[in-house]
């Protein structure tokens, strides 16, 4: 494909199945920026939302030119994700809180500040208050710097369709086509977070603030819950007991069994193979565009198409239960395990 077709595919991605995603899992960070700024700084961070825009921009260009050239070197393993999304699921959260914080200062100095009958005597003169500290780098820097740094960073934060986009990239063959579907795809969400920072500058002055880090904090957790799920370290609550699904055994003892991928998850949630024997799971899809089209399974990333069937096979297995989870750790599915049902009679291979 050309370079402008890639372009193109990112873009339809980005504005049909990347808007309501990336913006869910990194909106957060956004909405700390444009939400906790006031006097000058809100002046001079006129240039936020396109500054954390164009980091997004430059970051997901430059991750698709390397994809292209080096395939799938330079990909973050699911473990590596899963911290980053409870990183940035905290940040998220500090931001909310700050803002929430300063929102209260800024009500309570207000009310403290009522029209005197007569002026106030002329204050005694104070000593010279001692020198602050030295900031640091990023406190150095301006509004529109700090954005764009963050807006950068969101490369290591992805959702489940910058997985597929990146699948692509990969797929490309050529620094310029990665380059482009990235870029295609930044360019189909940039929309939704132009809406989003500017509706949270409008409110940043009023009681609605609050809803904005309500919204922070709603955002900031479900990052967190979405990694810590993606790593596995959450205990799978509400999971049904029994499978709903069996596998067909082939002339040649592989079982095979069927599940579908659609945007609200996994269709059957549960199945069953037995153990001692290998298994393929074949992953159906029609017309998803969604995070599921991307699953973590055994430290393994596999991208479905968005019509069609992709098989992960999996070796002989011990009892027990299999977890898989979407790219972006909203939605799992489980394998149960079980024992042949007559030990007697079942050739089970060693492993």
């Amino acid at each position: 494909m050309t370079p402008a077709a890639l372009f193109a595919g990112g873009l339809a991605a980005g504005l049909l199945a990347g808007t309501a995603s990336c913006t869910a899992v990194q909106g957060g960070l956004l909405i700390g920026l444009t939400g906790r700024r006031g006097g000058s700084e809100r002046r001079s961070g006129l240039a936020v939302v396109p500054a954390f825009i164009g980091g997004r921009l430059a970051s997901h260009a430059v991750a698709g030119a390397l994809l292209g050239l080096l395939g799938g070197v330079v990909r973050i393993p699911p473990g590596a994700r899963a911290v980053l999304l409870v990183g940035a699921g905290a940040a998220v959260i500090v931001f909310a809180v700050r803002l929430i914080r300063n929102t209260g200062r800024a009500q309570a100095c207000s009310s403290h500040h009522a029209p005197s009958p007569s002026p106030p005597p002329s204050p005694a003169p104070s000593p010279a208050p001692p020198p602050s500290p030295p900031a640091g780098v990023l406190g150095r820097l301006a509004p529109w710097m700090k954005a764009g740094l963050l807006g950068a960073a969101t490369i290591l934060i992805p959702c489940g369709v910058t997985l597929s986009t990146e699948v692509i990239a990969v797929s490309s063959g050529s620094w310029l086509g990665g380059a482009a579907a990235m870029a295609g795809f930044v360019a189909g969400t940039a929309p939704a977070f132009a809406l989003l920072g500017v509706l949270v500058r409008r409110i940043a002055t009023t009681r609605l603030v609050v809803l904005a880090a309500a919204a922070a904090l709603v955002a900031g957790s479900v990052t967190v819950f979405a990694g810590l799920r993606l790593g596995g370290w959450l205990p799978d609550l509400g999971a049904p007991p029994t499978a709903t699904a069996g596998a067909q055994t082939r002339a040649d003892g592989t079982q095979v069994v069927t599940v579908w991928s659609t945007t609200r998850g996994y269709r059957p949630g549960v199945i069953s193979i037995e153990a001692g024997r290998p298994a393929d799971i074949v992953f159906r899809t029609l017309d998803n565009q969604g995070c599921t089209r991307t699953l973590t399974i055994q430290g393994r990333d596999i991208t479905l198409p968005v019509t069609g069937a992709a098989t992960v096979r999996l070796a002989p297995q011990v009892p027990g239960r299999l977890r898989y989870v979407c790219g972006m750790g909203m939605y799992a599915g489980f394998i149960n395990i079980s024992k042949p049902p007559s030990a007697g009679t079942a050739t089970v291979p060693g492993r």
